[in-house]
């Protein structure tokens, strides 16, 4: 068992650390709006960087242009990006476009329509699943699509949509038979965002600075071809790449980790108060050790499901852990920081606020921490 980074992997992680140190994190206060957008040229320079770097398109398969690095690779690079707030937390473009798995499945004639000009920069999608009455349990969800000759009729509500006050189309989720729920009932259908009766009714300001969306589809009439696989198998299609994302979710939050736990041992040796450092009391002390042993386990979790996924192995149970320890760890981690750095913390002079708020957002988006612990706890059950 070999715990060492390849050699190729030691320097890609390496060099984007330079280049986040030198180039992003000087600069960070400076290029994000308060609705978490990036402002006019920020965007540009940051994409240059990456494609100086050989990381553009990093997550795009190579036949279609990208540099097809496998899962461990990926989460060294979002884990090392995520130590800067220079971009939003959800903002992906800066190493390409943000492609959904589900496209590179698609028959010829729709790649056509979705997935080539989501590659050319043309079309933008959103993942539509969330209702008000169906997050963590997609089963009950109230969105129907009913057969009707050639064409699906949906009706329903998908609320905390990211991304859909700008996308093209979306990966739409609805129940084709309510009575089987998420077990054969749920289908996968590609819907234009300007297809009469879908209608974008609110837009929520969160904690994170986004804006996700609630919309409204009534009486949408989509054609049979724009569902995605057979009928009933969408919660399938789902469930397949979720623990992409789920990884996806525990590197970025080692990068928070390592960037707040770097900044408390700077500052805990910099701040004196009452004749010394707080480096040199025991309570800040035993803050540091937490989070630094913490941060080494979940590091050890998420490489290992990444290892494991690029194996091909069966790594679900691995990703529910890591990111439901991962999160859970840079949320401790980012309140430690801001328990030693004190009211300087609050403000947003200093990132650590920024990254607070976006580990309290991640341990309910991408499954909520308490449906991780329900899932591995039936795999402990089954298991013992």
């Amino acid at each position: 068992m070999d715990f060492t980074l390849p050699e190729e992997l030691r320097m890609m992680r390496e060099n984007i650390r330079r280049y986040v140190d030198r180039e992003m994190i000087p600069i960070e206060r400076e290029t994000v709006t308060e609705h978490e957008e990036l402002r006019p040229g920020a965007l540009e320079k940051f994409q240059g960087g990456m494609k100086k770097l050989g990381l553009w398109m990093f997550d795009v398969p190579e036949e279609h242009g990208g540099q097809g690095l496998g899962i461990l690779a990926r989460c060294i690079i979002w884990e090392e990006l995520a130590r800067t707030i220079a971009i939003p937390a959800r903002h992906s473009s800066i190493t390409g476009p943000s492609v959904r798995a589900i496209l590179y499945e698609l028959p010829e004639d729709m790649k056509e329509k979705y997935l080539y000009p989501v590659l050319r920069g043309e079309k933008t999608c959103c993942f539509g699943q969330t209702e008000p009455d169906a997050g963590s349990d997609p089963g009950s969800m109230r969105t129907t699509a009913t057969r009707d000759g050639d064409h699906y009729v949906i009706n329903g509500v998908k609320r905390f949509i990211t991304g859909a006050a700008h996308a093209s189309f979306i990966q739409l989720m609805a129940a084709t038979d309510r009575s089987k729920g998420s077990k054969g009932g749920i289908s996968c259908f590609l819907v234009d965002m300007d297809t009469p009766g879908v209608k974008i009714t609110a837009r929520y300001q969160t904690m994170m600075g986004d804006r996700p969306c609630e919309i409204v589809f009534d009486n949408v009439r989509v054609p049979a071809t724009q569902r995605v696989g057979a009928e009933g198998e969408g919660f399938k299609f789902g469930q397949k790449w979720l623990g992409v994302g789920r990884l996806h979710h525990g590197a970025r939050a080692l990068g928070v980790a390592e960037r707040c736990l770097e900044m408390a041992a700077s500052y805990s040796k910099q701040r004196v108060t009452f004749g010394q450092p707080l480096s040199q009391r025991q309570s800040i002390q035993f803050m540091l050790v937490d989070s630094y042993v913490e941060l080494k386990a979940a590091r050890l979790m998420v490489w290992e499901a990444a290892c494991k996924m690029d194996k091909g192995e069966d790594v679900r149970n691995d990703c529910y852990i890591a990111k439901m320890y991962a999160d859970e760890m840079a949320f401790r981690v980012a309140d430690r920081c801001m328990q030693i750095h004190g009211g300087i913390a609050l403000t947003t002079d200093l990132p650590i606020e920024r990254m607070w708020r976006q580990q309290r957002s991640y341990r309910i988006t991408e499954g909520a921490t308490e449906v991780m612990k329900m899932v591995i706890a039936r795999h402990v059950l089954k298991s013992y």
